[in-house]
């Protein structure tokens, strides 16, 4: 596990994208953790360097690829409708593997736990996922245990989040876990964000399922 002190050394977190990635899984948290300070330095990185095609449309631009990315001591993962065509990507699954391995924390948003989830990185863990495709995740692993109230699931290393902004409570979390919770609450103020910070809060289970069903998942 990564050693470095948030209070003495920079943490790097990698950002990472992948074709079809939702927009605000990512950014919501980015927002939280890029206003933590010189303490936190932010890296982006994909299969290969360069731009990345978002599920809405605009692109992201990846510092790195798998082969030179730095080692980090946070990551995280979005989901999106590209989560399908990523649970058979082993290149991705591989290099999560490895750098989780070594990481202080591993943050997914929304279905992005499917991958984790396919990973093997979750399992043993507890974790959850985007309600509406809560199957997509929970049909990855069988030995994960697997909450569907949640905000968001903080199991030490594996920190998982419900849809798309459920990220930034997570983020905001996150950052009060490893710095404190002035500094949550000041970026939360400072981003005019509203943070609920009971992380079984979670008026979303009741829609379980809803496009999983759609989808014929379940």
């Amino acid at each position: 596990m990564a050693t470095s002190d948030p209070r003495s050394s920079p943490l790097t977190l990698g950002a990472v994208f992948y074709p079809d990635f939702e927009l605000l899984d990512i950014y919501g948290p980015l927002e939280m953790f890029g206003n933590v300070g010189d303490e936190l330095q932010i890296v982006t990185v994909a299969e290969r360097a360069g731009p990345v095609s978002s599920a809405q449309g605009p692109k992201a631009l990846a510092d790195y690829g798998f082969a030179d990315c730095p080692p980090l001591d946070l990551v995280l993962l979005p989901g999106g409708v590209g989560t399908l065509a990523q649970l058979e990507n082993e290149a991705l699954l591989g290099f999560l593997r490895q750098q989780a391995a070594a990481a202080r924390t591993t943050m997914s948003v929304c279905s992005g736990s499917a991958i984790l989830a396919k990973a093997g990185l979750l399992d043993g863990h507890r974790a959850t996922s985007n309600k509406q495709y809560f199957s997509l995740a929970t049909m990855q692993s069988k030995n994960v245990d697997w909450v569907k109230a949640a905000r968001w699931v903080d199991d030490g290393a594996l920190v998982t989040s419900s849809g798309v902004s459920a990220g930034m409570d997570m983020a905001l979390a996150v950052i009060e876990r490893l710095f404190d919770s002035e500094r949550a609450e000041s970026i939360a103020r400072l981003t005019e964000y509203e943070w609920h910070r009971d992380s079984s809060w979670d008026p979303f289970v009741a829609y379980l399922d809803d496009a999983s069903k759609e989808l014929g998942l379940v």
